[in-house]
């Protein structure tokens, strides 16, 4: 597990390297735009050249990472049996709000018949649908 903490730690700057890099990018592509000597590393040309290779690189390296997390995350999952506790296909009995209570009719413990259950009141909008 901890190696999958660690790659996730490089991903994270893997990505702001390559945000980084890609924003100090010139819209044109003319890089930094850093003065300097034409044939120097810093020129416009060469600034952009480094820029667009670190992209490359960063960019491959992203890519890397997120497959090998992914690797790891089905790995570390695979072996894991899935949860059916809350499904809802099982067939279970329909519950009785009644099951402790004495049945309408039915002497009581005192010997006195129960009073009759009260009915359900009638759903206002159960004929709606229909018209």
């Amino acid at each position: 597990m901890s190696l999958f903490i660690f790659l996730t730690v490089v991903q994270a700057l893997v990505a702001a390297a390559l945000v980084g890099v890609i924003l100090m990018q010139r819209s044109e592509g003319g890089g930094l735009g850093v003065g300097g000597s034409p044939s120097g590393f810093m020129s416009a040309r060469g600034a952009a050249d480094f820029l667009t290779r670190a992209t490359a690189v960063l960019a491959t390296a992203f890519v890397v990472l997120s497959i090998a997390l992914a690797t790891l995350a089905v790995g570390a999952t695979s072996n894991r049996k899935i949860d059916t506790s809350l499904d809802r296909n099982i067939p279970v009995a329909p519950a009785d709000p009644l099951a402790g209570a004495a049945q309408p009719g039915a002497p009581a413990a005192g010997g006195t018949a129960a009073p009759a259950a009260v009915p359900a009141p009638a759903d206002p909008l159960a004929g709606a649908a229909k018209q």
